[in-house]
Formats: structure tokens, C-alpha cells, sequence
């Protein structure tokens, strides 16, 4: 039997207006329905527009297991007019991360990446890729990675040049500073042991800021997601510090 306590909670509205509605999306939650994960009913797009009495478009995605703003447009035209702006480079979106290792203080990673990820990477073209990150703060953990006593990880901002799928997940991999709790590119032993450490077993990757260009002469827009409580212990930890002295490995 279906029970009131059965109903999702609403979703969190972070701005709404004629043209958008940004939400701030929970992990776990589905951005549409997709014969990938076909077992899962539920997807942002149904539930905002039972929320909302009204249909919506989607403008962009975020993974499953990613968190944090996600835009919708309220009609036909601004979804076309937005999804030029997205193809065009001219919306900016910032992600938080925590990564396995010390990646440098900044960074550029320029690496193209196939079209599909879950097909093989041999055979298909390659496109241009650009993400940009700065260190906030670095860790080590007092649980062994394997081959030393201690584990280091780091949390970083993310700015993503290019919206290719997977780019943040595929990149950091190639740099060799996978993101933890990525149970695709990332190491399961290291996911294991972070969410025993943090008490949450999740990937680590929020959408924390969207950018969106004005329309009709209007400004543009900015939109933040705060990071949930399971992130409180990672950013009251210094951020910007140097790392503590250690021998380097």
C-alpha cells in the first residue's frame, strides 16, 4: 500500500523565475530516466515537475552520484537560447572535490577525451577538453594506502572549461588524482576506507556554482549550492594551508 511517508521530500529550490528553476540536487538522484539505470524510477526532471505542476527542459546534466545546482528552463525558448549558450562555452560552472593524493597548488588539465565513456576509448575521436583546479587543503589520514602508514587526500575547486561527460571523474584520473567515492575511475579500496573515515560513503563532487549569461538585456545570472553537512569536516580544515611537512612519496 502507498503511504504519505513514501513521497520524496520536495526538491530544494535554490532560484526560480519565468524563464528557470534551479535546484539544488541531492546525490543519488537521477537528473532524467535513462535506460543506463533502468531499475531507478525517480529523476529530477519527473519529480520538479510534479513539484512544480509544470512542465520543464533540461538545460545541462550532473552524474547521479554528484550533488549541487542543476538548472531547468520553464519553456521551449529558453532551453534553445541556454543550450546555444552551454554549446558556446559561455555559462561557467564550479564544482568542490575531494581527490586521492596532492595535486599541485593549480593546474590546467588540457587532455581530450573520447565522446562515450562507457564504450572503449580505441576508435572513437577524441575531443577537446579543458578543466582548471586549485588546491583548498590537503590531509593524511592515519589508515595505510597499501604502501604507506598514512593516506593523503586533498580537496579541490574544479572549473571545467568544457562540459564533456565524466570530464572532472576522467581527468583527475589521467592526472593520477582520482576522485573518491568514483567507483568507476577511482580506487575502491581508498573509497572504502574515506567513507569509513568521514562516516559517508558517497562520490565526493558537488556542484557548488552556475553561471548563466543575461537574456533580452537582462544581467546574468549567478547561482550557488552550499555544500551539504557530510562536506563540514573537509572545509573547516584550513583551506588554502599548505600541506603539513612529510617525507615525499
Amino acid at each position: 500500500m502507498f503511504l504519505p511517508s513514501d513521497d520524496p521530500p520536495p526538491l530544494r529550490v535554490l532560484h526560480a523565475d519565468d524563464a528557470l528553476v534551479v535546484i539544488d540536487k541531492p546525490a543519488g538522484l537521477l537528473v532524467h530516466r535513462s535506460s543506463l539505470d533502468a531499475h531507478e524510477t525517480r529523476s529530477a526532471a519527473d519529480l520538479l515537475r510534479a513539484q512544480l505542476g509544470a512542465p520543464v527542459w533540461m538545460l545541462h546534466r550532473l552524474d547521479k552520484a554528484t550533488s549541487g545546482v542543476l538548472a531547468f528552463a520553464r519553456n521551449a525558448e529558453v532551453a534553445g537560447a541556454l543550450g546555444k549558450a552551454f554549446e558556446a562555452g559561455l555559462v561557467r560552472k564550479r564544482y568542490l572535490a575531494l581527490v586521492r593524493g596532492w595535486p599541485p597548488e593549480s593546474g590546467e588539465i588540457d587532455y581530450p577525451l573520447a565522446r562515450d565513456p562507457e564504450l572503449p576509448s580505441a576508435g572513437q575521436a577524441r575531443l577537446p577538453a579543458v578543466t582548471r583546479h586549485r588546491r583548498l587543503a590537503c590531509f593524511e589520514w592515519p589508515f595505510a594506502d597499501g604502501r604507506h602508514a598514512t593516506s593523503r587526500y586533498a580537496l579541490v575547486e574544479v572549473d571545467p572549461l568544457s562540459g564533456r561527460h565524466h570530464q572532472i571523474r576522467r581527468h583527475f584520473k589521467h592526472i593520477a588524482h582520482p576522485l573518491v567515492g568514483d567507483t568507476t575511475h577511482g580506487k575502491s579500496a581508498h573509497n572504502r576506507a574515506v567513507a569509513a573515515w568521514l562516516g559517508t560513503a558517497r562520490l565526493w563532487l558537488h556542484a557548488t556554482r552556475l553561471e548563466l549569461p543575461g537574456r533580452d538585456g537582462a544581467p546574468g545570472l549567478v547561482i550557488e549550492s552550499p555544500p551539504g553537512a557530510e562536506w563540514a569536516a573537509l572545509l573547516g580544515a584550513g583551506a588554502g594551508q599548505p600541506p603539513a611537512p612529510s617525507p615525499a612519496r
